[in-house]
């Protein structure tokens, strides 16, 4: 199995940055589980300021997977 499969909180983090970009709830996180959901609220307030700084969901995406 490949390590980005194993990494819970990592997949975590990206997906809630994907759901920031893409102006979703927060309320989202509910649907992780409890050791991933501070992860998962991480990335979406990261990905919510990247929105508002005016990023458009492609090069946020870049940012993202070049930071971790």
């Amino acid at each position: 199995m490949k390590t980005q499969k194993r990494n819970l909180q990592n997949r975590a983090h990206v997906r809630g940055y994907r759901a920031g970009m893409a102006g979703r709830s927060k309320g989202l996180s509910n649907q992780c589980q409890e050791q991933s959901r501070p992860e998962w609220l991480a990335g979406w307030r990261e990905g919510r300021e990247d929105m508002w700084a005016g990023l458009n969901s492609v090069t946020g995406t870049f940012k993202n997977i070049a930071s971790h």
